[in-house]
């Protein structure tokens, strides 16, 4: 009989420290080039390759190509714990204003989707940022800015952050999401396991257009979401979910990793719509 409980629905901001585990690489299956080649004959027979080039058309590679510089990585920084100066003292730390001594806690993504007056304004998961001192955000090109809070719900698992656009020019298009259907193709973009690998692409489908999970499943948040075999990962939280006309559908919030009897699961995440994540913005930006 099969236990229709779930265990570890897993936020996915990547913490320092965390383990990984490293398998065989492969490339990914939806990246394909058409490939040309031109070659001709010496008059003494011999075949020489003149050149070689490579051509995509691939809607995947387009619609990551429109969204890569619209996501950025989100780093939480805490100040470094001492337990030894009190447990009062500990647990109110991140509540100084004085921001020396401070140390990547956590790492997970955000996507900007307003660019105004010499501000960018970037949407990511409420978990990503929660507890921070200071908020630092590290584009495509690998360059870092400072940003500060500007609202979060920790019931939709959402808040804003803005930083000045020195470093973020790009600003991402939100997309319908009333006509999904399960079985699109869809995009994940983020920094799974960190900075270290910001801007990776995933691809999968949607596997169900709206899905709810409950408060008892994620530990204490309902959430509406969009569910999706893209492979998502620590780090991908508050990337984006895009669909192949490289417009953002949902912003990556969780996976479940195992079933109540401990089997390990694979390919089931899950995303916040994009209506949702709008109406959040409307109410909460600053």
């Amino acid at each position: 009989m099969k236990n229709k409980e779930l265990l570890g629905i897993a936020i996915l901001a990547a913490g320092i420290g965390a383990g990984v585990v490293y398998s065989g690489l492969q490339p990914n299956s939806w990246y394909q080039m058409s490939l040309s080649q031109s070659a001709h004959h010496d008059s003494a027979g011999t075949t020489t390759v003149a050149k070689t080039a490579y051509v995509s058309n691939d809607p995947a590679t387009q619609a990551y190509d429109k969204v890569k510089a619209s996501v950025v990585t989100v780093q939480n920084l805490q100040k470094k714990a001492s337990l030894s100066q009190g447990i009062e003292a500990f647990l109110n730390q991140n509540k100084s204003q004085n921001n020396d001594n401070l140390e990547t806690a956590s790492e997970g993504s955000g996507v900007v989707y307003k660019i105004s007056d010499g501000y960018a304004y970037i949407i990511t998961n409420n978990h990503v940022v929660d507890g921070s001192a200071a908020i630092q955000l590290i584009n495509a090109d690998g360059q870092k800015i400072q940003a500060e809070v500007v609202g979060t719900d920790a019931g939709k698992d959402l808040a804003i952050v803005k930083a000045k656009t020195d470093i973020l020019k790009t600003a991402a298009t939100f997309g319908a999401v009333d006509k999904l259907k399960a079985g699109q193709s869809v995009l994940a973009i983020g920094s799974p396991l960190g900075s270290a690998y910001a801007s990776t692409m995933t691809s999968g489908i949607i596997s169900a257009p709206r899905r709810e999970l409950s408060s008892k499943d994620t530990g204490g948040t309902a959430l509406t979401t969009i569910q999706t075999d893209a492979a998502i990962n620590p780090g991908n939280s508050g990337g984006a979910l895009v669909n192949l006309d490289g417009q953002v559908i949902g912003i990556n919030s969780a996976k479940i990793s195992a079933s109540s009897d401990g089997t390990s699961v694979e390919g089931i995440g899950f995303a916040i719509p994009a209506d949702i994540v709008q109406n959040f913005i409307n109410q909460n930006e600053k």
